[in-house]
């Protein structure tokens, strides 16, 4: 089970979030890749990715674990073009071979081991159809990041083994980036065509 505490909450529906999103994220995705028209998107929190992404797509399945997150986002979203789904994404029940891309956003740190983000790769990569794109972003290990992160689930994918684990969860045509001295990385890769 993942948690986080309450200043992280605060920070991840704030507008000074929103807006980081919105200036560095967003223009990252718009180059990174086309989304089509059914987005998975796995951890949401509470949305703030999730209404980037509507900008994007014509339908979005967000995908929450943590109970009172998904309710919210249900309340403020769920309708004709947004789904939330509360549970574990990595077994979830949606249908394989269904969504033309998959997101995750800052979350795959509180997946609480490598074994469960690895089982989190597969299940996204049989989720998404043939030829479909995985992308995503999250932190860089720093003790700035493990303080921000007291008391929650704190597991920090090395960025420098994520080419061998996405291609050990079915992926192809991956490519992870992490630019010196912004304490991110991002990744695209794809579901191959069959």
């Amino acid at each position: 089970m993942t948690s986080m505490n309450q200043g992280h909450l605060t920070f991840l529906a704030s507008p000074e979030w929103a807006e980081t999103l919105r200036t560095r994220l967003l223009p990252w995705l718009r180059e990174a890749a086309e989304l089509g028209d059914d987005v998975l998107e796995v951890g949401p929190g509470p949305g703030l990715t999730t209404d980037l992404l509507l900008g994007l797509t014509d339908h979005v399945t967000a995908v929450e674990i943590d109970a009172d997150l998904a309710r919210e986002l249900a309340a403020r979203l769920d309708g004709p073009r947004v789904t939330v789904v509360h549970g574990d994404a990595t077994a979830v029940d949606l249908p394989a071979d269904r969504f033309s891309a998959a997101t995750c956003f800052t979350m795959l740190h509180h997946v609480e081991s490598p074994e469960a983000q690895d089982r989190l790769f597969a299940r996204v990569c049989q989720l998404l159809r043939p030829g479909g794109v995985f992308v995503g972003a999250d932190s860089v290990a720093s003790d700035e990041m493990r303080e921000f992160h007291v008391d929650d689930t704190y597991v920090p994918v090395d960025p420098g083994t994520l080419e061998l684990r996405l291609t050990a969860a079915g992926f192809t045509d991956i490519n992870v980036v992490s630019p010196p001295g912004e304490g991110h990385f991002r990744f695209t890769a794809r579901r191959p065509n069959a």
